[in-house]
């Protein structure tokens, strides 16, 4: 089965185990709704976390719906596997990924995590038995042993590094949680900045950062408009327009841009 990731801007991770936290999503406007078995469940709640996911993805949902599994060194990974894989969800989201040996023998779509200097540096390989990148801002940080308050400037390779990779196959890529919620301009500031890299989205930790998700990674009317008037001018070959020269390339993106948005 193929999932078309492109088109999904907003990609909200919520804990498996909180029945509040599933129902609130399935009525939200997420693009992708990411149930965690990992870091938001604590150890003594995730067997119940990982029926309740299976349980909640055997119903209908308006998006569709990931199950991230426990990492390959937790206990709980092979049962995870094994459940999640026999689920009907449309994808795995892998943590930690090493290397692509980490997923190869997966036989449903799956988005793995870079969240290691070892996964970013295989990235590459990766991307050849995957369906998406999501960049583990977080954990990328903490495997680099970066400081408190580093700033997103000390993994710009890595973020720029990801992206070209999943360029390169032909797949989506999405940008790591924001955790300030008491932030938003912080977060619209982080989400502009991750629409300017080439990221498709983000990944979010709660409901509220949806909105300002889709409004960061939407053109605006201006920028649409331009496009319309771009597609309409083009001869062709190269041109002359509105005082830049443009070629098939800039046609082809304007015609992308109107196919998602109007």
């Amino acid at each position: 089965m193929t999932l078309n990731l492109f088109d999904r801007s907003a990609l909200l991770f919520l804990p498996a185990s909180n029945p509040r936290a599933i129902a609130k999503a399935r009525a939200s406007a997420a693009d992708l709704v990411i149930l965690d078995l990992e870091d938001a469940v604590r150890p003594e709640d995730k067997i119940a976390a990982r029926a309740a996911a299976v349980e909640a993805v055997g119903s209908s949902w308006p998006m569709p719906v990931a199950i991230r599994v426990n990492g390959t060194a937790a206990p709980e990974h092979a049962d995870d596997l094994a459940a999640v894989t026999a689920s009907n969800c449309d994808l795995v989201i892998m943590p930690s990924i090493r290397s692509a040996a980490d997923i190869s023998a997966l036989t449903k779509p799956v988005a793995a995590m870079i969240e290691t200097a070892a996964a970013v540096l295989d990235a590459s390989a990766i991307t050849r038995v995957c369906q998406a990148l999501i960049v583990g801002t977080n954990d990328l940080a903490a495997d680099l042993r970066l400081p408190a308050g580093a700033g997103r400037g000390s993994i710009s390779y890595a973020l720029q590094h990801v992206v070209l990779s999943a360029r390169a196959a032909g797949i989506a890529a999405f940008d790591g949680v924001f955790n300030r919620l008491d932030d938003p301009e912080g977060f619209a500031a982080e989400a502009a900045e991750s629409r300017a890299l080439g990221f498709d989205g983000k990944t979010l930790i709660h409901p509220d950062q949806i909105a300002p998700c889709h409004a960061a990674f939407a053109p605006s009317a201006e920028e649409l408009d331009r496009a319309r008037r771009l597609v309409a001018a083009a001869s062709g070959g190269a041109d002359r327009f509105e005082g830049a020269m443009v070629e098939a390339m800039h046609v082809a993106a304007a015609r992308r841009l109107i196919a998602r948005y109007g």
